[in-house]
């Protein structure tokens, strides 16, 4: 697994404080050690001083019992109270001392013994009322003699065993002091090439992210160019163009993104090619076929209309039915056809762009198919557009006339308003007819589709698809808000700059 460079930095660091850590504690009980030894060195040596003083003061204070004997001068004696005095306070030290050591201490107790023994002898000496003779004097001073021979082999004692544990701490202090500047150098040594290793390591991972930072970024820039190719052709495919292609011959997933965008522009190029070229033929069919049956449809009307002149007394009242449902039938016919007309001729005529005033448009329509018994009512102001009026005339002439033609009433109200959006006015025609089903929401923007008895003259089912043909040309769109019984409302909306004027 390998690790990123903020893992090998912490991991570095990480090695290194251990090991400073580990080289500080040994450097550290290193020192310890040594002064521990040298503490020792120096208890060793206050030792043998203590007991040398305590066995000079006995001494001293022998020969001062004798100077006295010897010239019963009281000045000796002032040293010899003195002595027993700093002879205690020694003791006491080496107590203090030695009680680490039983055997020293033992040792300690026993020349305390022999000293106790010692002064005994001379305070029998100096007592004033002793009655002892001259043989009695020298046996006692030949037991102090022998007393003080035991408390300098006491003494020899005690500062042997000093002294051997004197040269066992010597050799651990020169061991201590030895290995404590070693300890020292070595955990600066490797604590400077531990740095410097990871200094390197990390120099180097540095370096790495700088060249892979560089790959990354002329990769990256390169996708960038290649993505940006690739929006361009979506769109211009957007925009109709389907010729459009890529040129990318890499062998990578935007390579084989690219090849396949290539192949459905191929496609859509051909697939719409093909449906332009059948929308034409079946534009043109509708439109020379609605124009062709203008004709005879003209002439079965006049025939009739000449019967009914010629013989309109020799024929009878079921005659009569029969040829105004016939001129019904003929009425219907020819209104299909002219919507069927409209219909084809929409995207086939050049749209002239012009100013409109939309609420005067809507006056001019309202004058021409909404009757007086209704109310049209605008409760906001309609803009000023810069678009195809015809356009715009057909669909609020269908839209007025639908909201006149479906009412379940005579007389009814019709409100046109309009709402400013960023690129496009939402314009509403509603009126407060009979309302339409949600069922039939989708329905009756299809050709030839009406809600309507098809018997009934003025049903053409032509007018809403006329509507949805024109938005869709825009780009617009339609739909209706209606229930049954709430009145119905047609919400469209057109653009601000006309697709016309876009392309020019």
């Amino acid at each position: 697994m390998r690790l990123n460079l903020n893992t090998k930095i912490l991991l570095g660091f990480a090695v290194a404080a251990g090991v400073l850590l580990l080289t500080a504690v040994a450097s550290f009980l290193s020192i310890r050690q040594l002064a521990v030894q040298t503490r020792h060195v120096e208890h060793t040596y206050r030792v043998i001083q203590e007991a040398e003083q305590l066995t000079s003061r006995v001494r001293d204070a022998e020969s001062r019992v004798r100077g006295y004997l010897l010239t019963a001068d009281t000045s000796y004696l002032q040293t010899y109270n003195t002595s027993q005095r700093d002879i205690e306070q020694s003791f006491e030290r080496l107590q203090e001392l030695t009680v680490d050591n039983p055997r020293q201490t033992a040792r300690v107790d026993s020349m305390r013994v022999l000293v106790d023994q010692k002064f005994s002898n001379m305070r029998r000496l100096l007592d004033p009322d002793r009655a002892i003779t001259s043989s009695s004097t020298q046996t006692i001073l030949d037991t102090g003699r022998q007393t003080m021979r035991a408390i300098s082999g006491l003494f020899e004692r005690i500062k042997n065993n000093e002294l051997l544990l004197l040269t066992e701490r010597n050799r651990l202090q020169n061991v201590f002091e030895t290995i404590t500047p070693i300890t020292i150098i070595v955990s600066a040594t490797l604590a400077i090439l531990i740095t410097l290793w990871l200094f390197q390591k990390i120099s180097r991972e540095i370096a790495a992210n700088e060249r892979l930072q560089q790959e990354l970024s002329a990769i990256n820039q390169a996708t960038t160019q290649r993505i940006q190719i690739i929006e361009n052709l979506a769109d211009q495919v957007v925009q109709g163009d389907y010729k459009v292609k890529i040129k990318d011959k890499e062998k990578d997933s935007l390579g084989n993104l690219a090849t396949s965008l290539n192949r459905m522009t191929q496609t859509l190029d051909d697939t719409f090619g093909a449906l332009q070229n059948r929308n034409k033929e079946l534009d043109q069919f509708a439109y020379v076929t609605s124009h062709d049956l203008k004709a005879p449809l003209r002439g079965v009307m006049t025939v009739v209309k000449w019967i009914e002149d010629e013989l309109s007394t020799e024929l009878s009242a079921q005659m009569h039915q029969y040829l105004g449902m016939m001129k019904g039938r003929l009425v219907r016919l020819e209104d299909l056809i002219n919507g069927l007309l409209a219909y084809a001729r929409i995207g086939r005529t050049e749209q002239k762009l012009e100013e409109v005033a939309v609420q005067q448009l809507v006056e001019e329509v309202r004058d021409m198919v909404v009757p007086p018994e209704f109310r049209l009512l605008l409760p906001t102001p309609l803009p000023v557009l810069f678009t195809d009026r015809l356009s715009l005339q057909q669909i609020f002439t269908n839209l007025l006339s639908n909201a006149v033609k479906y009412h379940h009433r005579g007389q009814g109200t019709i409100t046109v308003s309009c709402t400013e959006a960023k690129k496009e006015y939402e314009f509403r025609v509603a009126d407060d007819g009979p309302g339409i089903a949600p069922e039939y929401h989708e329905k009756i923007f299809l050709i030839f589709q009406t809600l309507r008895d098809r018997n009934t003259a003025e049903s053409t089912g032509i007018g809403l698809s006329i509507v949805k043909k024109i938005l869709d040309e825009q780009k617009s769109s339609i739909r209706v808000e209606s229930e049954l019984g709430q009145g119905t409302a047609f919400i469209f909306t057109w653009p601000k700059v006309s697709v016309t004027e876009k392309t020019i």
